[in-house]
């Protein structure tokens, strides 16, 4: 058992293994489970490449057996920074039979993210693609491997010399209620927290989300947000899909001119955007594109989606709009594909499980009067209990009872659904992507010219929020630096391109409250754009 996480009580988890959420079954098992069941049906389209369940099965042992040739172990947590191909599949399948813990780094995340993941998990290995953080990595004293997806990448090993090694079969015998992958967490101060995810739990979380969405074996889930995000791996998802034994087709990049021509092409089903995404692909939908009558469901989540923009789906697309609420950490709520048009644009979800206990409560935990707003605290079968190797943090995170405070703010509907009314964590959500804002502050404040910096979210109406940046420089003599080369320093410093501030603004002091703290609502409001 991976020490550093918190499972259920002995009570709860016999609850839900009871009522049949939990089914025991790991990811390895489950890989081995649809690959006898749905054989030679194509699992995975990536480009010309067209990959049974059978092929997808075949690939995952053979990783898995070259992982245990090179060293890797059952528990043994591996950083995996790939983008939206079938390696990631076969990659983390491989992980999964191997017994070993794969932990799901973004595409966009640079050095100091990476570095950070492979020293706080502890990771033995980094797999990257692309331009990746192989240096950093590699820089981490429990990194022992370094691999590529690309031999052409550098002086690393090889996806090729892992899928070429002969060696024993890879298989172990892991604990379904064991951690099966650490993802990351919005965040609201400093780096990401994580969070571990069970074979149980999580192969739940997907087998009732595809229920949720209606998919069967004639679905086609085209994966156009990056692939490590909790929405498209398991809401429905990739996993969601494979258990039905539909067909999953990855998309390089998520715009239209990408995504229509696959959508046409293999006639895809339903796929998952973020609003900004969605507000692009209806712009290019009102000109000439390939034919779409093969969508059926188009999933938008990840940040509030403007009704003006909502009403737009079904005209323009000729699909339903499934509004999705959710985290990582664990509570999903969907609309009904089949909900009315003025249910659907409302966005008010039911939770996926009929075992999510929800409260709302106001500054003091007292439960709200029905249909109040107040925060949103929720726990399940599929809601974790604590993050990642994070004790100070958890004890403020979750209730002593084992509620995670979602940070969201909610209400009950007058039909019991939920509705999002705001959010009262520090994060901003950058166009579905969020930002802790002190972890770029303290970036920031390394810059030697630097006195003081508060990073905010101010509206905008195609991402939701952007970030700016509020700097107090150094006194003179110093020069202020410029916002260019504030932005470069960032860069340098091996930050997520989506965490940069999108405006830098200086400032002669950062405005307080009266107890002494950050005024973020001053901020906001009080000072010109």
């Amino acid at each position: 058992m991976m020490d550093g996480w918190i499972g259920w009580p002995a009570d709860l988890a016999a609850r839900y293994r009871a009522a049949g959420y939990w089914q025991g079954e790991t990811l390895g098992g489950f890989l081995d489970r649809i690959a006898a069941e749905f054989g030679d049906r194509v699992a995975i389209v990536d480009g010309a490449r067209r990959w049974s369940y059978r092929e997808l099965d075949a690939r995952a042992g053979r990783l898995a057996a070259g992982l245990r040739r090179l060293g890797v172990a059952p528990a043994d947590r591996v950083v995996v920074q790939l983008g939206n191909t079938a390696e990631f599949a076969e990659v983390c399948f491989g992980l999964w039979r191997l017994g070993a813990i794969p932990v799901m780094a973004l595409p966009a995340h640079r050095g100091a993210e990476i570095a950070h993941l492979c020293a706080h998990t502890a990771a033995v290995a980094y797999v990257f693609a692309g331009r990746g953080a192989a240096g950093a990595a590699a820089r981490v004293p429990t990194v022992r491997w370094v691999v590529a997806a690309d031999r052409s990448a550098g002086p690393w090993l090889a996806l090729d010399d892992l899928r070429e090694a002969p060696g024993p079969d890879g298989r172990a015998n892991a604990d379904a209620g064991g951690v099966a992958l650490l993802q990351l967490s919005g965040g609201t101060t400093g780096v990401p927290k994580l969070i571990p995810r069970t074979h149980d739990d999580y192969l739940y979380s997907a087998r009732a989300s595809a229920q949720a969405c209606r998919l069967g074996r004639d679905s086609g889930y085209l994966v156009a947000l990056p692939v490590a995000h909790n929405f498209p791996l398991s809401s429905p998802g990739v996993l969601g899909t494979l258990s039905v034994g539909g067909r999953l087709v990855f998309a390089p990049a998520p715009s239209p001119e990408v995504a229509f021509p696959l959508i046409a092409r293999e006639g895809v089903t339903i796929t998952a955007v973020v609003p900004p995404l969605a507000q692009v692909w209806l712009r290019a939908a009102a000109a000439p594109h390939p034919d779409l009558s093969s969508l059926r469901v188009l999933q938008v989540g990840g940040a509030p989606l403007p009704a003006a923009v909502a009403r737009q789906v079904r005209p323009v697309l000729g699909c339903a709009l499934q509004q999705v609420f959710g985290m990582a950490e664990g509570l999903l709520s969907y609309t009904d594909p089949d909900d009315p048009d003025e249910v659907a644009v409302a966005g008010h979800t039911r939770p996926l499980s009929p075992a999510d206990e929800i409260r709302i409560v106001d500054d003091e935990d007292r439960e709200v009067p029905p249909g109040a707003s107040g925060h949103l605290l929720t726990r399940g079968p599929y809601t974790i209990r604590g993050y990642y190797r994070a004790d100070a943090h958890n004890r403020t995170a979750f209730t002593p009872d084992g509620f995670y405070r979602t940070g969201d703010l909610a209400r009950r509907t007058a039909g019991g659904r939920l509705a999002v009314t705001g959010r009262a964590k520090n994060q901003i959500n950058r166009g579905g992507e969020k930002v802790a804002a002190e972890e770029v502050e303290q970036h920031l404040l390394a810059h030697p010219r630097v006195r003081q910096a508060v990073v905010v979210g101010t509206p905008d109406p195609f991402l939701g929020e952007r970030t700016r940046a509020l700097v107090v420089p150094a006194p003179a003599p110093a020069e202020p630096p410029s916002p260019a080369a504030l932005r470069a320093f960032l860069r340098e410093r091996g930050l997520a391109t989506y965490k940069i501030p999108d405006q830098v603004t200086f400032v002669d002091a950062i405005p307080e409250t009266g107890v002494g703290k950050l005024s973020r609502t001053e901020l906001t409001e009080g000072v010109p754009r």
